[in-house]
C-alpha cells in the first residue's frame, strides 16, 4: 500500500495548483454560453447514487432534449428504456444528481451537479410528448454548480474521428450477450433480428 494515495494533502501535494481558469469557469448558474451547449447537446450521461450504490445512465434525444426552464433549472423527460429505473429509484432515495452533455463533433463537454426530483404533472408530461407519446416522468434538476470540461479526453479518444469507428460486427451483439449470461435462455439470433424494429417502434 506504499504506494497509494490515501490523503488529500497527499493527492495534492502530487498534482499541485489547480489552474485559475478551472476555477473561474465554474458557476451556480446557466450563463448564456452555457445555454447554448446544452441547447445543442442531443447526448448525456446521467449519475446518481442511492443506498444500493450508483448508476450511470445514457440520455439522449434531439438536440436540447434537456429543456432550460430557467438560469437554475433543467428539465430531463425521462424516455422510454429498460425500465430497471435504477436512476429513478436514485433520485427518490438521494436527490444529489450530475449530468455530462457531449455534443457531436466538439471537444468541449459540459458539467452539471445538481439536486433531482422526479415530477408526473400532466401539463408538463404533455409538454414532452412526441408522435402522441408523453414520459412518464420529467426530472427536475436544480443546479448547483456548472462548468465546461476541456477536450482533452475528447482528443486523445478520437471519439468523433470516423476513421476510428469501430464495426458492429466485430463486438457482441445484445442477442449473442444475453445468450451467454443466460445459458441460451434469452437472446441469441432471433432477438438480434428482432431488436432493429422493436427499437425503432419503442423510442418514445
Amino acid at each position: 500500500m506504499a504506494h497509494i494515495i490515501t490523503s488529500l494533502s497527499d493527492l495534492e501535494a502530487l498534482y499541485g495548483e489547480v489552474n485559475k481558469a478551472s476555477l473561474l469557469k465554474e458557476a451556480d448558474r446557466l450563463v448564456p454560453e452555457y445555454r447554448v451547449l446544452i441547447e445543442a447537446s442531443p447526448f448525456a450521461a446521467l449519475a446518481t447514487r442511492g443506498p444500493e450504490g450508483l448508476d450511470c445512465s445514457p440520455r439522449g434525444d434531439g438536440p436540447g432534449f434537456v429543456r432550460i426552464r430557467d438560469d437554475k433549472t433543467l428539465l430531463l423527460p425521462d424516455r422510454r428504456g429498460n425500465n430497471r429505473i435504477d436512476s429513478l429509484r436514485n433520485i427518490v432515495q438521494d436527490p444529489s444528481v450530475a449530468l455530462l452533455f457531449l455534443i457531436p463533433g466538439i471537444g468541449e463537454t459540459l458539467r452539471v451537479n445538481g439536486r433531482a426530483m422526479i415530477s408526473v404533472e400532466p401539463s408538463l408530461l404533455e409538454s414532452f410528448a412526441v408522435d402522441g407519446k408523453a414520459p412518464k416522468s420529467v426530472v427536475v434538476i436544480t443546479i448547483e454548480t456548472v462548468f465546461f470540461q476541456c477536450a482533452r479526453a475528447i482528443l486523445r479518444s478520437e471519439l468523433w474521428n470516423p476513421a476510428r469507428h469501430v464495426p458492429r460486427e466485430s463486438l457482441p451483439s445484445a442477442g449473442q450477450i444475453l445468450a451467454a449470461l443466460t445459458n441460451n435462455e434469452a437472446g441469441g439470433e432471433a432477438y438480434d433480428k428482432a431488436l432493429p424494429e422493436r427499437q425503432r417502434t419503442t423510442l418514445y
